[in-house]
């Protein structure tokens, strides 16, 4: 017998068409995009095991996003704190470290022989 949620799911005219735009958008991340398609599979009436299959996805992760949009709606799609270990080191101070590590050494200041031999 298939389970049924507590948490029904009915959009309003501006949050339908927010979710639709969403699921829309190439240049969100994927995981943005599945979210808002759930939610609109969610509001048509379908189990979550349905939903489920046409998504590739677990049944666990859409009770999860049903039970997170029926209590906060569109802020309940967006991500929330996570466990564990604050970064060490911010993003902004990361990228420009990583972008000077990567980059080639300039010809002429001294030899190095393994560049030699890669080339």
């Amino acid at each position: 017998m298939p389970r049924s949620s507590p948490f029904a799911i009915s959009l309003s005219s501006a949050e339908e068409a927010e979710l639709r735009v969403r699921a829309a958008k190439y240049t969100l991340p994927y995981f943005k995009i599945q979210r808002a398609k759930m939610i609109l599979y969610l509001a048509e009436g379908p189990p979550n095991d349905q939903i489920a299959a046409r998504l590739d996805t677990r049944r666990e992760v859409v009770s999860v996003w049903r039970k997170r949009y029926s209590a906060d709606r569109l802020a309940g799609l967006e991500e929330h704190a996570r466990p564990g270990r604050p970064r060490t080191f911010p993003p902004d101070l990361v990228v420009p470290v990583k972008a000077l590590a990567c980059k080639l050494p300039a010809k002429g200041r001294r030899k190095n022989n393994f560049t030699d031999w890669v080339r």
